[in-house]
C-alpha cells in the first residue's frame, strides 16, 4: 500500500469505456496500480483501472452507475490508494448477479441464455475486482443490462489437496475474477426478464467445487471412490485460479483413460464428468465414426474436433473456457501403430495426429481428452504417457455397497410409487449378485418388472392386460429370483451348467482318500479366501485315468462359492489353432482377475498341450502360455485359486511344470474289495445279496479301477436281468483288467 492521493471525480469520457465498468485515469499516470480503493467522505469502494489519454491528469473517470453506486458527484475529490490482491485467497469461486434491462424502453419477453451470458462476463471481465452491492452495466446480445453484485464466494486453497472444499465468504466482500469464476444470474423481482439456461440457478453451480456430488440424482453408483479420484487429478487445478496453478508450476491434466468390463458405467461416468463441470457440451465421438475411406479424410476428422479449443485458446489464451472429447471405444482408432499388418497405415497417421493435438509442439491446454475402452491392452503406449491420457481409471465390477446404491437407483421410482412388495431386500439381492456390472443389475431390475407385468395379462385369442389386476401391479420377491435364476446371468460370473455336467452323479465317497482330498481342497479354498500373503493360490489334481480327478475339482470349486468359476477344458477348443488356443486361456484367466474371488479349473493338461507319447509331441506355445499364466500373481485385491488336472504327471514333470503348482494332490484308483463295496452300496444299483456275492468274489483279489470307469460298467451291467447282472459284472471287471488274480499273503 502507497499513502493516499487526491484525485477529483470526471465523467467517463466514451460509452464504450463505460461499459467497461473500471474507472479511467490517464496513460501517464505511474504510481496508481490496476486496482485502488476510493474513499467518499464515509465509505470505501473498490475500483479496477484503465488508461485513457482523453481524461485530464489528476482526475478519475466514473461511469454514471459507478457514481451512483459509491455516491460520488462530478467535480468531488476524493482519496485514491492503491490495493493488491491475495490471490490465494481473493479469487471469486462464485459470484451471483441479479439482472434486469437498463432502460425501461428495452424491455421484450425473448429468453436469454444465462449459460452465454456467464461465459462472456468472464471473458468481458477477467481479472477485474468486484464488490458486494456494486452496480455495472453489462452488454451482451446487443443490449445493455443493469446488474447488482448480490453476493460473492472465494476459493479455498484446500480442494488442491483433493479435500471438500466448497467457496467461502470473502473479507470486506470483495474478489477477483478470474477465468474459471462461476456466474449465476438471477432476475431482480421486479423484472419481467425470462432467463433460461444452467447458470440462474444456485445449485448447479457449486457442483463445480464441491466433489461431494449426489451420485443419486445423477443415475450413478457404485463409484464414489473413482469419481473422487478423477476430480482430485484431473479437475482440482481447472477449478482454481490459473495465477496460483502457475506458481505452483502445476500443469492441468489433459487426458483421462476409463477401462474395464463392459456394462460397468464407463460411457455414463464420462457423460456425467461433462455436466458435472459446466464446461462446455463435451463432444462425444464413437471411435470407429472417426475413420474415412478417403485418405487424410480420417486425419481431418481429428482436427477438426479440436478446431473450437484451438480458436479460442489463440482469441483468449489462459482465459480460455474447458473443452470436453469424449472418445467411446478408443482402441478402434488408436491401436499399436505398426501393429496393423498389410494395412495402408491409416489407423497409425490417425493416432499419429491424436497425439500432436494433445501433447504436440503446439500445445494445447484448454482441452480434456476422455477415452473409453474395455481392451486398454490394444492402445499405443505412447498415448497413455504422461501429458496424455495420464489417468488411467479401472471402472472394475462394483461390490456390494456399490451394487446396493445401483439397485436402489433402478428401483426409486417404484418405491416412490409404491410398486414394490415389503418382501423385496435390495440388501439380499446385492448378496446374491456377485460379479455383476452396473447393466446386468439394470436388466435384472427389467426382467423382475417383465416377470410381474406378465402375472397380468390375459391369455386369450388376443394378447390383453387384465385391467382388474393390473391396478394392483406389484414386483415381489419372487419376480426377482426367478429373474436372477433364469433371465440375467453375469458376463463374468459362474456358470453353473458349466461345472454341474462334470458332477451329475456326484462325488462318491467310496473310501478315506476321498474325503482327503475334498478336505484338502477345502483348506485351499480357505487360504485363498482369508490369506494377504498368498493371492494366487494353485493345486494339481493327478493321478491315473477316470478316477474322478475333474468331478473332485469341480465339486472343490463349486463348495468354494467364489463369484467367478470357470472351467479351462480342452472340449472347448477343438480346432482352435496354437494362438487361437493360447488367446482363449489368457482372456480366462484375464476375466478372472475382473473378480475379487475366482476359481480356475485346468482341466486335463495334457489334452490343452496336445501331448501324444508317439514323437513326443506336444504344443510349446500352449506350455509357456499356461506356465506364464499359472505363476502370475492377480493384481491387487484380486485373489485366484487355480485347480489343474492330469493323468500323465510324469509327462508334467518333464515340461518343469510340477513347479508352477503350489502344491500336488494324487487321486487314487480303487485298489481294495472294500472300497469297491463301498462304492457300490453307495450308488445303489445292486441289491444287498448281489452285492455280498461281489464282495465274496473280489476279496483277496487285487484291484485296479477308476471311480469313472467302475459307474459305467455298473450301468452296462444293469442292463441285464436280474439273475445274470452279478456274472456279468464281475466278467467285465476282467475284461477291463480291473480284477487281478489272488493276492498271496507272504
Amino acid at each position: 500500500m502507497m499513502n493516499f492521493r487526491v484525485m477529483q471525480v470526471v465523467r467517463c469520457p466514451t460509452d464504450e469505456l463505460s461499459l467497461t465498468n473500471c474507472a479511467v485515469i490517464n496513460e501517464k499516470e505511474t504510481q496508481i496500480d490496476q486496482h485502488v480503493i476510493v474513499r467518499n467522505s464515509t465509505h470505501k469502494f473498490l475500483f479496477t483501472l484503465r488508461k485513457h489519454p482523453s481524461v485530464t491528469s489528476g482526475a478519475l473517470a466514473f461511469s454514471l452507475p459507478q457514481r451512483k453506486w459509491a455516491g460520488l458527484s462530478i467535480g468531488q475529490e476524493i482519496e485514491v490508494t492503491n490495493y493488491k490482491f491475495d490471490r490465494s485467497k481473493q479469487c471469486i469461486s462464485t459470484m451471483t448477479l441479479e439482472i434486469d434491462f437498463l432502460q425501461k424502453k428495452n424491455v421484450d419477453s425473448n429468453p436469454y441464455d444465462s449459460d452465454k451470458m456467464a461465459i462472456e462476463f468472464v471473458q468481458l471481465f477477467n481479472n477485474q475486482a468486484f464488490s458486494v452491492g456494486q452496480q455495472l452495466v453489462f452488454s451482451v446480445f446487443d443490449k445493455v443490462f443493469g446488474l447488482l453484485v448480490k453476493d460473492i464466494e472465494v476459493m479455498d486453497p484446500s480442494i488442491l489437496r483433493g479435500e471438500n472444499a466448497p467457496g467461502k465468504k470473502p473479507e470486506a466482500g470483495i474478489g477477483l475474477l478470474v477465468g474459471n469464476s462461476q456466474v449465476i444470474f438471477e432476475k431482480s423481482e421486479t423484472s419481467s426478464m425470462t432467463l433460461v439456461g444452467k447458470a440462474k440457478t444456485r445449485g448447479s453451480r457449486q457442483s463445480i467445487i464441491n466433489p461431494e456430488w449426489n451420485f443419486e440424482k445423477m443415475g450413478i453408483g457404485g463409484l464414489d471412490k473413482e469419481f473422487s479420484a478423477i476430480f482430485r487429478r484431473a479437475f482440482a487445478s481447472r477449478v482454481f485460479p490459473p495465477d496460483i496453478v502457475e506458481q505452483m508450476g502445476c500443469k492441468h491434466v489433459k487426458g483421462i483413460l476409463l477401462f474395464g468390463p463392459p456394462g460397468c458405467g464407463k460411457t455414463l461416468m464420462a457423460r456425467q464428468i461433462g455436466t458435472m463441470l459446466k464446461a462446455r457440451e463435451p463432444k462425444i465421438v464413437n471411435g470407429p465414426e472417426i475413420l474415412n475411406k478417403y485418405v487424410g479424410e480420417s486425419e481431418a476428422n481429428v482436427r477438426k474436433l479440436f478446431a473450437d479449443a484451438e480458436d479460442e485458446q489463440k482469441r483468449l489464451g489462459a482465459n480460455s473456457g474447458l473443452h470436453i472429447i469424449i472418445f467411446d471405444e478408443i482402441d478402434a482408432i488408436c491401436k499399436q501403430r505398426g501393429s496393423m499388418a498389410g494395412s495402408t497405415g491409416v489407423h497409425d497417421t490417425v493416432v499419429n495426429q491424436l497425439l500432436s493435438k494433445i501433447d504436440g509442439v503446439e500445445q494445447l491446454n484448454n482441452i480434456l481428452v476422455i477415452g473409453m475402452t474395455n481392451r486398454p491392452d490394444l492402445i499405443d503406449e505412447a498415448l497413455l504417457r504422461p501429458g496424455r491420457l495420464e489417468v488411467k481409471m479401472e471402472i472394475g465390477l462394483p461390490d456390494e455397497k456399490g451394487r446396493i446404491q445401483i439397485l436402489n437407483i433402478h428401483t426409486a421410482k417404484m418405491r416412490q410409487h409404491d410398486l414394490l412388495t415389503g418382501d423385496v431386500d435390495i440388501k439380499e439381492l446385492a448378496v446374491e449378485t456377485k460379479n455383476y456390472s452396473g447393466a446386468e443389475l439394470e436388466g435384472l431390475v427389467r426382467a423382475a418388472q417383465s416377470t410381474a407385468m406378465n402375472r397380468h395379462i390375459k391369455a386369450s385369442n388376443t394378447v390383453e392386460v387384465n385391467i382388474e389386476t393390473a391396478e394392483k401391479l406389484q414386483v415381489s420377491r419372487v419376480d426377482f429370483m426367478a429373474s436372477l435364476n433364469n433371465d440375467i446371468k453375469p458376463a463374468f460370473g459362474t456358470n453353473q451348467e458349466d461345472y454341474a455336467s462334470y458332477i451329475m452323479n456326484g462325488i462318491i465317497r467310496w473310501g478315506d482318500p476321498v474325503s482327503a482330498v475334498l478336505e484338502d481342497g477345502e483348506l485351499l479354498v480357505q487360504q485363498t479366501k482369508n490369506s494377504d500373503r498368498t493371492p494366487l493360490v494353485s493345486v494339481l489334481l493327478e493321478g491315473p485315468p477316470s478316477s474322478g480327478k475333474t468331478a473332485l475339482a469341480a465339486k472343490i470349486s463349486e463348495d468354494s462359492q467364489f463369484p467367478f468359476i470357470k472351467i479351462c477344458s480342452p472340449d472347448k477348443m477343438i480346432g482352435h489353432s496354437e494362438i487361437a488356443k493360447c488367446q482363449a486361456i489368457k482372456k480366462i484367466f484375464e476375466d478372472a482377475y475382473k473378480s475379487q474371488l475366482s476359481c480356475v479349473v485346468v482341466d486335463d493338461i495334457e489334452r490343452l498341450l496336445d501331448y501324444v507319447p508317439i514323437g513326443p509331441r506336444f504344443s510349446n506355445l500352449v506350455l509357456q502360455a499356461l506356465l506364464v499364466l499359472l505363476k502370475k500373481p492377480p493384481p491387487k485385491g484380486r485373489k485366484l485359486l487355480i485347480i489343474g488336472t492330469t493323468s500323465r504327471k510324469d509327462v508334467l514333470q518333464e515340461m518343469e511344470m510340477l513347479d508352477a503348482f503350489s502344491t500336488t494332490i494324487h487321486i487314487p484308483n480303487i485298489s481294495r474289495g472294500e472300497q469297491l463295496v463301498e462304492a457300490l452300496e453307495l450308488l445303489g444299483s445292486f441289491q444287498e445279496i448281489e452285492r455280498a456275492m461281489i464282495a465274496k468274489a473280489v476279496m483277496n483279489k487285487s484291484l485296479w479301477i477308476g471311480i469313472k470307469k467302475l459307474l459305467m460298467l455298473i450301468e452296462m451291467a444293469a442292463q441285464m436281468d436280474r439273475d445274470h447282472r452279478v456274472s456279468k459284472f464281475l466278467s467285465l471287471l476282467r475284461d477291463e483288467g480291473a480284477l487281478g488274480s489272488d493276492k498271496f499273503v507272504v
